[in-house]
């Protein structure tokens, strides 16, 4: 479901960890998604400062299919979708 939701929205993602900690930061943050494959020491900033401003986050299996949802040809472990 998530990854047909980031393959639809094509302006607005914001792609890859230190992006999405920035819009979460600057409020541009509507929903985020995370790879469950990536890294925890780099997702659990993610998953804990979207918890503290209420945004929801959705969970994924694969960071190479996330990537390949927003349109890039590598992986990547969160996405932003902007408000």
């Amino acid at each position: 479901m998530s990854y047909e939701k980031v393959a639809q929205v094509k302006n607005g993602l914001i792609i890859g960890t230190k992006q999405t900690i920035k819009a979460i930061k600057n409020g541009e943050a509507n929903e985020v998604v995370i790879a469950d494959d990536a890294d925890q020491h780099i997702t659990s900033k993610v998953s804990r400062l979207a918890a503290e401003m209420n945004i929801p986050c959705v969970r994924v299996d694969s960071m190479k299919r996330l990537g390949k949802a927003c349109g890039i040809d590598v992986g990547t472990a969160t996405v932003a979708i902007k408000r």
